[in-house]
């Protein structure tokens, strides 16, 4: 067969064999598969040469892992046991929260024992024992707040109760020197990045000396964790008003953090407000309310401040110290000694013995903070957040009823609005309540008559609870129970919520309490025994029955 020939059989068959097969399969009676249907139904036979494949050694990996799984189980994470007892501790004081919600206080403190008995049981002697301690005392006051909420009276305090600043006598102080540290510290501070300038000199290695014994690191660790509740917030009002970021250790040095820190010269607040001061800068106080205490409103004005005073002075050094002796004794001091320079005034006894040393101890917390791994301070087990929303209330409204809507305990909502002095917040306020529990709040206060919001409550009924227990609990009568939840007269069943005609009497010797003892060196709050619960007058009836009540806050899985 010449060339051309064997060209022209080899595409007759290209163009023949696709028609045969398709003809093929339309004559086949049976329907194939798709995936069948361009096959042929007789195979061509073709001959395929096979080759041995090479033989390996049996059993080659037998004792081998392969690579992929060996690295899943090197690297799988295993939590260490700190954090394992903590997690399961948060999953039993979660389960007693809900349990508490339901109304079952015994299921609930089961809970709650369990939670800390799994933290109490840990041996003493792991590596995180202080964060372990650190979460332990959150959990028991989280459990002291149910207890104080629900097994206490469940009322308010009347008397505001004032923290004392941790580090306010530590100004007038002074400490021993390491000359070790001062190469050290020189080569911290060439080596930290800092929108405020950062010295080494004898004050401020003394103040890191300090904070490195055991005394001052106790002191400084707490004040760092209480600034995870804020410092979000401090971060973006700082950069807001163009001022240092460092400068949020001076809140530490004025408060520890803590919003409702008062010093022996009256002076309130996170950023130590004394009055005129947080008037020119818009923290107005009220009988009711002081916006010194407001740690948003306190740390915009506090920023302003210092941005004012660094304009006035040209220096940071000298604005901090204006802070805190007031600009007119440092202006004073300069037009005295003819130094514009802290140190210089610092060294000449030109400035008051606090202010001396406010400067360097700000410098020194902050480089030990920004230097946190040279100081044992990396692994610090900040606060959560403080997070919440916001709700302007249109007539006076009970702290007590925005608790009992939120199903929290009424001093967790006091935390979030510490501006309060009172416990029932003024027509118009801006009351603070926990993140999503927003739309909850504004149900429960709608079925409240609004001239009623100052002292009437919602109640969640637990397993068993009659109505006289509940009328006993408020001291109100059970007609005017009845009467506020349209004539209710059946046995109230386990999770319904009912509306409380309570009323309350405050003593007059209150008063007299509060301007005795102004300090506490704690925030829970005092003894209830003198906010008394007494019976209600005839009561208007409510715009809702208890059933819907019920139905409006019977659910609160939308509150975080």
């Amino acid at each position: 067969m010449t060339p051309s020939h064997r060209s022209w059989f080899l595409k007759a068959i290209v163009i023949i064999l696709p028609l045969a097969l398709l003809l093929t399969g339309c004559m086949s009676g049976k329907p194939q598969a798709f995936r069948l249907s361009f096959l042929p139904s007789t195979p061509i036979p073709i001959e395929v040469a096979y080759e041995e494949p090479p033989q390996l050694p049996t059993g080659l990996y037998s004792d081998d892992t392969p690579d992929l799984i060996q690295h899943a189980l090197t690297t799988m994470p295993h939590p260490p046991e700190v954090d394992g007892a903590i997690v399961r501790a948060e999953d039993r004081m979660e389960a007693g929260r809900k349990l508490y919600q339901q109304g079952d206080l015994a299921g609930a403190r089961r809970e709650f024992d369990a939670a800390v008995d799994i933290l109490l049981s840990t041996p003493d002697n792991l590596p995180d024992r202080q964060k372990l301690e650190r979460r332990l005392d959150q959990m028991t006051d989280r459990i002291y707040r149910y207890d104080l909420d629900r097994l206490g009276s469940g009322e308010t305090q009347q008397e505001v109760v004032y923290d004392k600043p941790p580090l306010g006598g530590i100004l007038e102080m002074t400490f021993p020197t390491d000359p070790n540290l001062r190469p050290k510290v020189k080569e911290e501070i060439e080596a930290t990045v800092s929108q405020l300038p950062l010295e080494e000199n004898d004050a401020v290695l003394s103040y890191i000396h300090y904070f490195s014994t055991d005394r001052g690191r106790k002191t400084l660790l707490a004040g760092l964790r209480h600034s995870g509740r804020y410092r979000a917030l401090i971060q973006r009002v700082l950069d807001d008003e163009g001022v240092p970021q460092e400068l949020i250790y001076l809140a530490q040095v004025e408060s520890g953090f803590l919003p409702r820190a008062r010093s022996y010269k009256k002076a309130v607040g996170m950023w130590q407000f004394v009055q005129f001061r947080g008037r020119e800068y818009g923290l107005n106080q009220t009988a009711i309310t002081d916006d010194r205490m407001d740690p948003e409103r306190a740390t915009r004005a506090a920023a302003r401040h210092l941005h004012d005073l660094y304009v006035t002075f040209g220096d940071w050094y000298l604005a901090m110290a204006a802070y805190n002796c007031g600009p007119g004794c440092v202006d004073h001091a300069v037009q005295r000694t003819g130094f514009a320079d802290f140190w210089e005034l610092r060294d000449r006894n030109a400035l008051p013995r606090d202010t001396k040393n406010y400067v360097p101890l700000i410098l020194a917390v902050t480089i030990m903070a920004k230097n946190a791994k040279d100081y044992n301070l990396e692994d610090v087990d900040y606060d959560p957040p403080v997070e919440y929303d916001t709700i302007s209330v249109d007539s006076p409204t009970s702290l007590s009823l925005i608790a009992d809507a939120t199903e929290r305990p009424v001093t967790e909502i006091q935390e979030l609005n510490p501006a309060l002095m009172k416990p029932v917040a003024p027509a118009g306020y801006q009351i603070r309540v926990p993140k999503g529990a927003s739309a909850t709040v504004l149900m429960a206060l709608d079925i409240i008559p609004a001239e009623h919001r100052a002292n009437w409550r919602i109640h969640r009924v637990t397993n068993g609870e009659t109505l006289a227990e509940i009328a006993k609990h408020y001291a109100t009568p059970m007609a005017a129970i009845s009467t506020a939840n349209q004539g209710m007269n059946a046995k109230p069943e386990a999770g319904d919520l009912l509306i409380i005609p309570a009323s309350y009497r405050v003593e007059h010797t209150a008063a007299a309490r509060t301007n005795a003892a102004p300090h506490r060196k704690t925030s829970r709050p005092a003894s209830q025994s003198h906010h008394r619960v007494a019976a209600a007058p005839r009561p208007q009836t409510a715009r809702s029955s208890y059933k819907t009540v019920s139905l409006a806050v019977k659910h609160p899985s939308s509150v975080n």
